[in-house]
């Protein structure tokens, strides 16, 4: 299809419709109109960039987007669709199932046959089902539309791998808090669309408090103004830091419970452990419960980490995310989160070690390759007269009767595997000890293994 480029005499709002312009929200009447109107995604956006070219060529492909809330997805959309002359159809997985979207690719079949592409824009994409997104995958192929899937949710794991091959992935960024105050700015000298005749002052550090607690989403931050600007009309028209204080009084950040960002920052959480970066676990450790992240999450992973991370090196920090866990659960929140941030800050700085977890890794490793080995016979319990008589228990030294304590002789393994070694223990913390011990009777088993043998 040829490309058209936008022309300020188009409808004053990108789905074509003025009426009932006052009675829309602030943040839709200041969608932007053109590239150039977009706040953030420089990089992907930026003058000269791949996707840029393409859309200003009218050579859209189609594509997932994949960004957090508030970040321009759908605006993209529309825009795509206006450089392309294509139709924008939306529709949401929340909201639509398959007969929906049947009755929409249908009427964009009919559109193709008169030579007019429909560009079909599906809003929290990942919330369709596989059936469901396979339904788009001959329509993607024979052009019949410009699917443009959004998302704020991993693509990889949310969408099957047949769309994500008919689909380029664009990676879209949270908005910095400049960019969101310079949208704000937009909104307050706009008389056409925005706030700009109604005799607003704010000044810059109040504007700027907005931005940052919007938390990257450009949405949000105008309908923050917006609530200001309301209020602040019935007080002399100046945005103050009483008003502020009204409008911002209940701020979140942002946080999905369940989604890509939560486990973004639980493994955040995990890595500045693993790294022995007490502060930047105590920061994203603050960050969950922030964001209203479940305590009993938090400690069950810190439980995790003191035996996958820590291990032999302080067996204490087992112990220790035990008895917090438990401290929550009489205290509660808020003093009990002082105890999550002890856990966090013990586990953190203490001796790290693996060793365990890389030991019981190998042994799988081994009984995967070896199959089910069976028990040798000294090994095996021997309580019935035929199991005595089949060989059960013969041969079994008893440690305690032996001098030392230790049957060094006596292996611990199926026949034909000789010995193993799965458990290394590391140079730090208590296994210093344990691996000058194991080093020892490890030597001294071999030693009596090739006594016996000779």
């Amino acid at each position: 299809m040829p490309a058209r480029t936008p022309k300020p005499s188009d409808s004053t709002d990108l789905l074509g419709s003025v009426a009932g312009e006052a009675l829309r929200p602030l943040a839709e009447r200041m969608r932007p109109r053109t590239l150039d109107d977009m706040v953030g995604q420089h990089r992907l956006l930026a003058p000269g960039s791949a996707l840029r070219r393409a859309i200003e060529a009218g050579r859209m492909h189609s594509m997932i987007l994949w960004g957090p809330p508030g970040c321009g997805k759908t605006t993209l959309a529309l825009l795509l669709a206006r450089h392309a002359d294509a139709e924008f159809v939306a529709i949401s997985a929340v909201l639509s199932g398959l007969p929906q979207v049947r009755e929409v690719l249908a009427q964009a079949q009919a559109r193709f046959d008169t030579g007019r592409r429909t560009l079909l824009f599906v809003d929290e994409v990942h919330r369709f089902n596989k059936v469901q997104q396979d339904a788009f995958l001959p329509h993607i192929e024979r052009g019949t539309i410009l699917f443009v899937g959004a998302t704020t949710e991993n693509p990889s794991f949310e969408l099957n791998s047949a769309l994500l091959s008919r689909c380029r992935v664009h990676v879209l960024e949270p908005v910095s808090a400049p960019d969101i105050a310079q949208a704000l700015r937009q909104a307050l000298d706009d008389e056409e669309r925005g706030l700009g005749g109604r005799g607003l002052r704010i000044d810059d550090t109040a504007l700027d408090e907005i931005a940052a607690a919007a938390d990257g989403d450009v949405r949000r931050a105008l309908t923050l103004l917006e609530i200001a600007a309301d209020i602040a009309e019935g007080e002399g028209g100046t945005i103050t830091e009483a008003t502020l204080h009204q409008v911002l009084a209940d701020r979140t950040r942002r946080f999905d419970k369940g989604g890509d960002q939560f486990y973004d920052q639980i493994s955040a959480l995990h890595k500045s452990v693993r790294s022995s970066n007490p502060d930047g676990a105590i920061y994203w450790l603050a960050r969950m419960l922030d964001g209203g992240c479940d305590p009993s999450y938090l400690l069950r992973r810190m439980t995790i980490m003191a035996v996958e991370d820590v291990g032999l090196a302080d067996p204490r920090a087992l112990e220790m995310a035990i008895n917090v866990w438990n401290a929550f659960d009489r205290i509660g929140a808020p003093e009990g989160h002082i105890a999550l941030s002890n856990l966090a800050i013990y586990l953190a700085g203490t001796a790290k070690s693996n060793a365990s977890y890389m030991a019981l890794n190998a042994a799988r490793a081994d009984i995967a390759a070896l199959g089910t080995q069976p028990v040798p016979l000294h090994l095996r319990n021997a309580p019935t007269k035929l199991m005595k008589s089949l060989g059960y228990s013969k041969g079994y030294q008893y440690d305690h009767d032996v001098e030392g304590g230790i049957a060094l002789d006596q292996t611990a393994f199926p026949d034909g595997m000789g010995e193993r070694v799965y458990y290394q223990p590391v140079s730090r913390g208590l296994e210093i000890k344990l691996k000058e011990k194991l080093d020892a009777l490890r030597e001294a088993r071999a030693r009596a293994r090739g006594e016996r043998g000779g």
